[in-house]
């Protein structure tokens, strides 16, 4: 899925610091394709949850809408979530996709409950030069947000990913049914606001126009495509948080 080009942004809001390692770049980017009717996601979702506590990484998860026909409509699911996943899947040459599933820096796909084995895959990109190494900070400067991308090599869309800190659904019905489940920065919205060439450039994006109270979170991924616009390697992030108790 190639996401839309649109100009967003964030008005009205406090921002926090980007969730960074101890280094001041975070490790890596995960994204976690889940589904409230699935009944092997609660592993995941719980591995998701320590991976968000970690605070080393960005953690994103998209609720999948094509588990819906088995009696519970997963509430945070969306048609724009299920074409990432299948995005993923041509990048990586795969002809299908599967929940819980875990990509890595965009590069790569594993057991959405293998905690170790992403965090093992992240430290591996790391020491191998495939981690996230373009820089990348944002901070508000009166009523804009101004974006700074360092250089690097390749060329890449600058994609902000909106996502809610947590939610807390009761499944009533499906796989799942009876149960209260807690999700953690559920995706909302993808849209691309730019493009980087590999070199060192800010993007100032105007605040104001923007009308979003409901926003609690932005991650700002440099992103790979595709000939095709398929989402490929994440090769820089930084994550904007907004509102008091986040």
């Amino acid at each position: 899925m190639s996401p839309r080009f649109l100009i967003p942004l964030i008005a009205g809001v406090v921002l926090s610091g980007p969730l960074q390692a101890e280094d001041g770049t975070p490790k890596g980017v995960v994204e976690l394709f889940t589904s409230q009717g699935c009944s092997s996601c609660p592993p995941a979702d719980a591995a998701f949850r320590k991976l968000v506590n970690q605070g080393d990484v960005i953690a994103l998860a998209y609720h999948v809408d094509y588990w819906n026909y088995l009696g519970w409509a997963d509430t945070l699911s969306s048609k724009e979530n299920t074409e990432r996943q299948y995005g993923y899947a041509k990048t990586m040459g795969r002809s299908n996709v599967y929940t819980p599933q875990a990509i890595v820096n965009g590069r790569d796909h594993l057991a959405g409950a293998d905690l170790n084995g992403i965090n093992s895959k992240i430290d591996t990109y790391s020491s191998e030069g495939n981690g996230l190494t373009v820089p990348i900070s944002a901070a508000m400067r009166g009523d804009e947000l101004e974006i700074k991308i360092g250089a690097g090599q390749g060329k890449a869309n600058v994609v902000m990913v909106y996502f809610d800190k947590e939610k807390t659904i009761d499944v009533e019905k499906g796989e799942n049914s009876g149960k209260k489940i807690s999700y953690l920065h559920s995706v909302t919205n993808v849209e691309t606001v730019g493009m980087w060439d590999g070199k060192a450039t800010s993007l100032t994006l105007p605040a104001s126009v923007l009308q979003r109270p409901q926003l609690e979170g932005c991650a700002i991924l440099l992103q790979s495509a595709t000939a095709d616009g398929d989402p490929a390697a994440i090769l820089g992030a930084t994550v904007v948080m907004a509102g008091k108790n986040i």
